[in-house]
């Protein structure tokens, strides 16, 4: 995260840093390259596999919506409601709509990134920002903590603890809210910084 934060590729270095755990973790043993090979890279393999259709329509759909200028569209829309400083809240709470509303994260990724982008640069907030921002309205509190998520992540525990998904609704929204607060006044302050 380190590296892909300070701009280095993940598709380089994720391959990199897989290795370097292992040599860390087992040492320089004769099963290396096999766990290596046999392990990571099938799971990574596995991984492409199982989500690029998700990845690929995400981003063709994120690609439409700015040149179609939708993402200018809905970035001067939210600054016409919200006001131009306060992109970071904007962008959170699209996140967390779309999330809520059961549209997959990766999607709301790809979705949000073109309007961020705008919404950023007319704020002079820097595009670093984003990743969290996207984040934090998209994999967080809506994902995991606010009752009635419809996200894979809220639904799973259904089946194991016989719950539906508005269980422990004041707990959940306790958690949501702090997710909420201390993500945006973290996000806040690192933007306050980079001015």
């Amino acid at each position: 995260m380190f590296l892909a934060y300070k701009g280095y590729s993940t598709i380089i270095t994720a391959p990199i840093v897989a290795l370097l755990t292992l040599i860390v973790t087992t040492g320089f043993d004769s099963h290396l390259m096999a766990s290596y090979t046999e392990v990571y890279m099938s799971g990574f393999s596995n991984f492409i596999k199982n989500y690029f259709p998700l990845f690929m329509t995400g981003a063709i759909f994120a690609i439409l919506m700015e040149k179609a200028n939708y993402a200018k569209s809905i970035s001067h829309f939210i600054t016409k409601k919200l006001g131009s400083d306060k992109a970071i809240l904007s962008i959170v709470l699209s996140g967390a709509l779309l999330t809520y509303g059961g549209v997959s994260l990766f999607v709301v990724a790809f979705i949000s990134y073109p309007i961020a982008r705008i919404l950023f640069k007319e704020a002079d907030i820097p595009k670093r920002l984003i990743p969290g921002c996207i984040a934090l309205g998209s994999f967080t509190f809506t994902m995991t903590a606010a009752p009635g998520s419809p996200e894979i992540q809220n639904v799973i525990p259904m089946k194991y603890f016989g719950t539906d998904t508005f269980a422990a609704p004041l707990l959940g929204i306790i958690a949501s809210l702090l997710m909420l607060g201390l993500g945006m006044i973290y996000l806040s302050r690192e933007a306050k910084k980079a001015r």
